[in-house]
């Protein structure tokens, strides 16, 4: 293995955790990914916007995504600013959202996204199922790709390790350059401890995905655990690039 360069630390730093499906690992990619850059010397804040599935818990609605990003957060801030629709059904946002009569609009969340970043140095932001799920069906339709389009962020695609991951990573990677975001990085999460040939199924990921591997997530090994087989290096570099590169259109 070739040694990691040194990691090009940021003053602030913010990215958007995608996936190439649902109950590939998001959740798992972005709390590892909240323990690398803790341990990188960032203070940090992971944020969820819009979770579907949750249960009355301690006097509160939990959702067991949330609390993991919660968790491996460093910052304490409010559940509201982690997560601004927290949703009881678990199903698609704009079918629970319908259910309990919310939309899902965008001022809350960059409302809470604007308040994180004046907290942490680093946010990570959890989508929710893939890349473009439909948060409102109403007049105003807009989804999880429009999402991350108005936070302006780089991207981090987690490819969850399983048969048909080839097709769904290469969709997804077409999905968000179309949007004109760019592809910071991917991460391969072994969902599948059974799957045949895993190790060529990552190498044909490689060869066809025209951005940085940040890392390989063995299975079911804790996020803290975790944290360091990611490479922050590229996923940095690619933040820094991006910045300099908004600054120089708004100039």
């Amino acid at each position: 293995m070739n040694p990691r360069a040194p990691v090009p630390l940021v003053a602030r730093f913010a990215c958007f955790v995608t996936g190439t499906d649902t109950g590939i690992g998001k959740t798992h990619a972005s709390a590892t990914l909240l323990h690398a850059l803790h341990a990188a010397g960032y203070r940090t804040a992971g944020m969820k916007p819009v979770a579907s599935g949750s249960e009355w818990r301690d006097g509160h609605w939990h959702n067991d995504d949330v609390a993991q990003l919660r968790a491996a957060s460093s910052v304490a801030v409010p559940l509201g600013q982690t997560c601004p629709f927290l949703l009881r059904t678990p199903c698609s946002p704009h079918l629970a959202a319908a259910q309990e009569g919310v939309r899902i609009t965008r001022a809350p969340i960059r409302d809470a996204f604007d308040a994180l970043r004046r907290q942490a140095d680093a946010v990570v932001v959890e989508g929710v199922g893939g890349f473009n799920v439909p948060l409102d069906a109403g007049a105003v339709r807009w989804n999880t790709a429009d999402l991350a389009v108005m936070l302006s962020v780089p991207v981090v695609m987690v490819v969850g390790i399983r048969l048909g991951c080839l097709n769904h990573a290469v969709l997804t990677a077409e999905a968000i350059r179309a949007r004109g975001l760019p592809l910071a990085g991917w991460i391969a999460n072994r969902v599948d401890p059974d799957m045949l040939l895993a190790d060529e199924n990552i190498a044909t990921l490689h060869a066809s995905l025209d951005a940085p591997c940040l890392g390989e997530l063995p299975w079911q090994l804790a996020p803290a655990s975790a944290a360091d087989r990611l490479d922050l290096a590229p996923l940095l570099t690619a933040a820094t690039r991006y910045q300099a590169e908004a600054a120089g259109l708004a100039a």
